[in-house]
């Protein structure tokens, strides 16, 4: 009995999420070109700003230290 209800609820889970997959407004791919170069450019961004910060950071702590 566990087993049939194990395995019902696992066919329901497939059934309900490839319905919900048929629901998704999927992007282009040119759309999904232009979201990945803006995720790349975003990442390029922070990752100086991070850098930047840390620098800083850094510089700020060994004049800390050092005095």
């Amino acid at each position: 009995m566990a087993d049939a209800n194990k395995q019902s609820a696992i066919s329901r889970y497939f059934r309900e999420t490839t319905g919900e997959l048929k629901k998704v407004s999927w992007p282009t791919w040119p759309e999904a070109r232009q979201m990945t170069y803006i995720v790349i450019a975003v990442m390029v961004v922070m990752g100086l700003y991070l850098a930047l910060v840390d620098g800083i950071g850094e510089r700020l702590i060994s004049l800390a230290v050092s005095a």
